[in-house]
């Protein structure tokens, strides 16, 4: 439940301002504060920490005692407050002069209830984070969303300028998408949507599952035709290069829609049979995507056996924007050797 008290322990009033002193060296710009909802998040902590390292002041979003820690411990200031209360978050922005949207729920189970919670976030949480920007005076919000929505029927190469394909799971994205352009244009606020590719991460809890569905051989290569043997290309983004992204785009003026994703599509077969090699797992077996069905959920296998190629292109020449993990290749071995240090799986 996205529900909590309104506590912060530094009031509004209270609060430094941000806009005198030059931040880290790596911004080559004045600090500013930013308010992130979603900051207990897998991608939201770790904006936390990277916007506090160069330098600038955040306020984090907490439902919980555990939420409080999770911002302190990234060099931010908490602020408990819920995505559907518009009085705590009007409290929380308070002084801010970047609003991110960072907070979704994505499910780990299947069936079309799981994803209400989500929507919800992203229809009327979004509603609620954007006036509470105007309210504060903000200047510039980035709204979160994924490359999917744009997903081309026939699985050609898309863009920014591509029209977008809502889905039952997306179609809520495309709607905070149009709240965020619409606060955009009738308030004047600088928005920028950061359209980011699928997420993977060693503490990311898809993630984590697939690692030991893997070593149990119960996660297939999930492959178009009748047998299965057509693999989709995808566009893949290591969490921290979103957090990288999102502090490049907080940090700057340009506004529009932008793709963030890694270097290289990646077919979902080499990105799991890559992951496979690195666990010392056995080799994933091949699964047609009319078989999956019938044992996975609808929304998986949709995600994983329709192409989804696009590039970085447009964000890296507006941000100056370079992945830390340019492949999946590197992200991977990455993962699996912070894994090897926890003992995980």
């Amino acid at each position: 439940m996205l529900t909590g008290r309104v506590v912060s322990a530094v009031t509004p009033a209270d609060r430094p301002p941000c806009d005198g002193p030059e931040g880290d060296a790596r911004t080559g710009g004045a600090r500013v504060r930013v308010f992130v909802a979603g900051a207990t998040g897998v991608l939201g902590s770790r904006l936390v920490r990277e916007l506090t390292e160069r330098g600038h002041g955040v306020v984090g979003l907490s439902r919980d005692d555990r939420g409080d820690e999770v911002v302190e411990s990234g060099g931010g200031e908490p602020h408990r407050g819920d995505l559907f209360d518009r009085e705590s978050l009007v409290a929380g922005a308070a002084g801010a002069d970047v609003v991110v949207q960072a907070a979704t729920a994505i499910p780990t189970g299947s069936g079309d209830k799981t994803w209400e919670l989500n929507d919800r976030v992203r229809r009327e949480g979004v509603e609620n984070l954007t006036a509470a920007a105007v309210a504060v005076g903000a200047e510039r919000y980035l709204q979160e969303s994924v490359v999917w929505v744009a997903r081309q029927p026939d699985g050609s190469a898309f863009d920014e300028d591509s029209p977008t394909h809502p889905t039952p799971t997306t179609a809520s994205s495309i709607d905070a998408e149009r709240t965020a352009r619409e606060a955009g244009a009738e308030h004047g606020l600088d928005v920028a949507v950061l359209r980011c590719g699928w997420f993977y991460a060693a503490d990311a809890a898809h993630t984590r599952d697939f690692g030991r569905r893997l070593l149990r051989r119960r996660l297939p290569v999930v492959g178009r035709g009748i047998l299965g043997r057509r693999d989709a290309r995808l566009s893949f983004l290591h969490v921290d290069d979103a957090a990288t992204a999102y502090a490049a785009a907080a940090e700057a003026d340009a506004t529009g829609t932008f793709h963030v994703v890694d270097d290289e599509p990646t077919e979902y077969a080499t990105f799991v049979r890559e992951f496979a090699e690195g666990l010392g797992a056995p080799d994933p077996v091949r699964v047609p995507a009319w078989l999956a069905r019938r044992f996975v959920d609808d929304d998986v296998v949709r995600l994983l056996s329709n192409p989804m190629p696009t590039s970085n292109d447009r964000f890296r020449e507006a941000f100056d924007w370079t992945p830390a993990y340019p492949t999946v290749r590197e992200g991977i071995d990455a993962v699996v050797a912070r894994w090897r240090e926890e003992g995980f799986p």
